[in-house]
């Protein structure tokens, strides 16, 4: 029971991203009749290119975002700003991710408003639900509902990432979120709160650059790799399936137990792997790469999964532990 209270799990997502989207004018009931204040953020200055043009934004750049902290953008005194309600907590930083944050305020009339704020998203609102811009970023909204709603500031586009904001409250959901998100937007282009990036590091890493194509087809013939995240890679071929993921992440030192067991990756790396899933070929392999923050350490990754093949036929913990072997000789030394 121990050992698998101290490994943490992936919580559910946020907010489900649905079809239905609707512009910011159409996001809900009046501002005015709202129970916090009327609230005005100046646009962050930005590129101003096109919606379906490419993104080149310096500041909005991969290789920058991946060390900015996302709290910042949802502490007491940022929220407080904006007039949204009252902020009882610090902001939550995600145990398992580097780039997500969560944190509630009560609006004056005593309804909870849940943020969240994540940095180079992928589960994105459609790109047909472009709604104009912020701070010369492509604008996307997602409204679900009365009380969900989902922003995106596109950071890059073919392959999609973008600076969302996930909102859920039961009010006017998308008017706060484009507050939020524009306050967000304006600072991480006037000097963002960054990590420290000691030598080493996964944070700065490019995931989609730990692996060679050549490891990682004996596992997804023809691979082809697409990032999936700040921090996270897909190597996928012509289709979906299978699938290998290279991911960088916070989290607890992995311990044998609840299905875990040692492994030898090399150079003197013992990495823990487990078949995640009986009904189809999944495998995940971790390891220990440099220590973090508190009792948290830098965790690599790699998870290999086939929705077609059965486990016993394919082998899936010798696939993820093939490509595991090859990524870490191109981590980062610390």
């Amino acid at each position: 029971m121990l050992l698998h209270a101290r490994r943490r799990r992936l919580p559910k997502l946020f907010l489900l991203v649905t079809a239905l989207a609707l512009p910011l004018t159409a996001c809900g009931q009046d501002l005015g009749r709202s129970n916090f204040a009327r609230t005005t953020v100046p646009a962050a200055a930005g590129t101003g290119q096109v919606a379906d043009g490419p993104i080149t934004d310096a500041a909005v750049a991969t290789n920058v975002l991946r060390a900015i902290k996302p709290c910042q953008f949802l502490t007491k005194d940022a929220l407080g700003a904006l007039g949204l309600g009252t902020v009882e907590d610090d902001p939550s930083q995600s145990s398992i991710a580097f780039d997500t944050c969560s944190n509630k305020v009560k609006d004056p009339g005593g309804k909870e408003m849940r943020l969240e704020v994540e940095l180079g998203n992928t589960l994105l609102p459609r790109a047909d639900k472009t709604t104009g811009q912020v701070g010369g970023l492509p604008l996307r909204v997602n409204k679900t509902g009365d009380t969900d709603c989902m922003l995106a500031a596109m950071t890059a586009l073919n392959p999609d990432l973008g600076l969302t904001v996930s909102v859920t409250y039961p009010g006017d959901p998308c008017r706060p979120g484009q507050a939020v998100l524009e306050a967000a937007v304006q600072k991480v282009h006037n000097s963002p709160e960054k990590y420290s990036t000691p030598p080493g590091t996964t944070l700065t890493a490019d995931p989609c650059a730990m692996a060679d194509t050549s490891a990682v087809s004996a596992a997804v013939p023809s691979a082809k790799s697409v990032p999936s995240g700040l921090h996270s890679c897909d190597w996928k071929s012509n289709g979906t399936d299978p699938t290998v993921t290279v991911k960088f992440r916070p989290g607890l030192p992995p311990i044998v137990g609840d299905g875990y067991s040692k492994v030898d990756i090399g150079g003197g790396v013992t990495a823990f792997r487990k078949q995640t899933s009986t009904s189809s070929s999944r495998c995940t392999v971790e390891w220990q790469h440099r220590p973090w923050e508190g009792d948290d350490v830098e965790l690599a990754q790699v998870d290999y999964g086939s929705y077609a093949a059965e486990p016993a036929d394919d082998d899936p913990c010798g696939k993820a532990v093939t490509v595991a072997k090859n990524v870490v000789t191109k981590l980062p030394k610390p």
